[in-house]
Parts: structure tokens; sequence; C-alpha cells
């Protein structure tokens, strides 16, 4: 573990609740949306590790929520989910209100709204990151948004359209005057959707100038990026992504290491075997056999680092059944053991 050069300013805040307008969460990890991913069966393993972070569930496409039999499936929380937050994608302001309102009917403690995703199916419709290239109709929609419901609205956005229109600055300060109470900031542009580094100095940058929170997204992989992200950003937090694919103990870990300054140990692969047959289990009984497929991706992401996994990530690519699943894992638990006995 590297020593941490926090400022004695920015250690002490990285110890105290973030606040999110009326909002207060006792931890500064926050488990990003990921869509296909973050469903509640996800979002309870990630809590097992980091009761406290936020969680937002998958990204819900504003207009899907007018067909009512789509709402349970989409906006599917747990009366004891808390803190919840509720992301929301489109482009048209009333559209996003009144959805806005449905997602607080169903819990959420805040609303987000999706101004990054990259998915040329999402910014063809003029939602996710197109909004950066079109700051008014953001702002119409944070100030709709903000007007129809009584819970913080937060914002999700990248640093740029491409290299030739990096706008956060300008940007994030319009989404803070126009009622947004958090912003969350990948440290990439649309352009380069998650190819080559995040630029967390972009971030350092709208920090400087914004009041309200600003967290940090984009490669953080493990409790050492996260500390070097929060070291160079100065933000008031980070929130993890793709780093939990496969790997739900990671925003637990974050947040065990801001509030104690320790490192826990991370877990053995057999544990994160158990882990995966869980995830697998579950999803089965949640979703059915639909379940099964989706599992597929996630048995993949957590097979990694031990001999023979790349072929037990095949093997995970035909399964039909829970029963087949269990029994692939079982196996490669079993020779793990038998290694290194």
């Amino acid at each position: 573990m590297p020593n941490s050069h926090f400022s004695p300013e920015l250690k002490t805040k990285l110890s105290t609740p973030l606040k999110i307008g009326s909002v207060e969460v006792n931890s500064r990890v926050l488990q990003s949306p990921l869509s296909g991913v973050t469903d509640m069966v996800f979002r309870r393993l990630v809590r097992r590790y980091a009761p406290d972070s936020m969680m937002y569930t998958e990204m819900v496409h504003a207009s899907g929520l007018a067909h009512v039999k789509e709402l349970p499936k989409v906006m599917d929380v747990d009366v004891n989910e808390r803190p919840i937050s509720i992301q929301l994608f489109d482009c048209r302001p009333d559209f996003l209100a009144q959805a806005a309102q449905k997602a607080v009917a169903e819990g959420a403690d805040t609303i987000d709204i999706n101004m990054g995703c990259p998915v040329n199916k999402v910014t063809r419709k003029g939602g996710g990151s197109s909004l950066l290239r079109q700051p008014e109709v953001a702002e119409a929609i944070v100030k709709e948004v903000v007007g129809a419901v009584d819970i913080p609205v937060t914002v999700k956005t990248r640093i740029g359209w491409d290299d030739a229109e990096i706008t956060i600055i300008d940007f994030a300060k319009r989404m803070q005057d126009v009622g947004a109470q958090m912003i969350t900031i990948h440290g990439r542009t649309r352009a380069q959707g998650y190819n080559g580094n995040a630029r967390w100095e972009w971030i350092a940058q709208v920090k400087e100038v914004l009041d309200i929170p600003v967290i940090a997204n984009g490669d953080i992989f493990s409790v050492e990026s996260a500390i070097k992200c929060l070291e160079i950003t100065g933000a008031d937090g980070v929130m993890c992504s793709r780093g939990t694919l496969g790997y739900p103990f990671l925003v637990g870990e974050i947040d065990y290491f801001l509030k104690t300054g320790e490192k826990l140990s991370p877990p053995t692969t057999i544990q994160r075997l158990e882990c995966a047959k869980e995830h697998l289990r579950a999803l089965w009984e949640y979703k059915g056999n639909r379940g099964i497929y989706q599992a597929r991706k996630h048995m993949a992401w957590y097979a990694k680092g031990f001999e023979g996994a790349a072929e037990l990530r095949q093997q995970f690519n035909q399964v039909e059944t829970v029963l087949e699943g269990e029994k692939l894992i079982n196996l490669a638990i079993e020779n793990l053991m038998i290694g290194n006995g």
C-alpha cells in the first residue's frame, strides 16, 4: 500500500459522511449504474461488503416507463435497499420529470440523470453523452426534474464529446446552477469509450470551481487506484464501475480503507468462486432462465487469475441450467483445493 499523500483537509473530508443535498450518505465510495449488471442481485452482493454506500439501478429509459408493465422490471428496488439512486436517461425534460416522480414512488433516495453513456443507440436518440453537445437541453432537463421531485437530483457525465470538445468545466457549472446537487464525472470523452486512460486532471479542475460534491469515476480498479485518483482530483468521493465486475468486494474494500486507513485482506480465489456460485443461483431465482443467460458473463468475470480460468470461462458460455453452472464452479474449487493441498 503506497503512503497516502492526502492533505489534512482531504483526509478529514473523506472520513465524514457525503452530503448530497438533503441526503447524507455514510460512505464516499459509490457503485456505478451499469446496464445489464447492477440489478438487485448484484447490488445485494456489493452492499454486503459496503452497507453504507450509495447504489444505482441500471439505467432506465424514461419513455419506457410510459409502459407501466415495464416498471417493476426496470425500477426493482428492495424496500431495505438504502441508500439507493434510480438512474434515468432521455432527452425530453417532461418525460424525465414524470419518470423521476415514479422513481420517487419506488423508493429512490436520489435521481441520477445519465449524461455520459457513449453507446450509439443512446446518443442517437439525444440521450447520454450527446447532452454534452446540447447544454441548453441538459439545463432544461435538470431544471424540470428538480422542480418535479423533492429529493436530490444528480448528474453523471464525461469530460466532453471528444478531444476537440472537452467542455466539462462549463457544463458542470451549468448543472450546478440549475439545481444539480452532485455531479459524477467519468474522466474520458465520449469518443474514447473505455479506451485509453481516464484523465483525472479534468475532474480536479471541475472540483476547483464547483460547490456541490464532485465524484470521480474511471479506472478505479483497486484501493490504490482510488487513493491516487482522490489525491489527484481532490474529489468528494469515487465511483466504481468496471472494477466491480466479477469482484463485488471492491466498493467495500475502498470504503473500509477511507474509514480506517487499513487495507482489508482480499478474498481468496475460492471465496471469489463461492461468491460466483451464490450470484448464479440468485440470478436464477430472480429471473429464471433469463438469469442463467445473464449469469454467463458474470461467471466469466469471476473466472480470472488462476490456473484453468480460461477454460472455465469457455465452459460458462455454454451453461444452460443453474446445476450445470454450480457443478463447474464446485469442480474448479475442488481443483484449487487439491492444488493448494
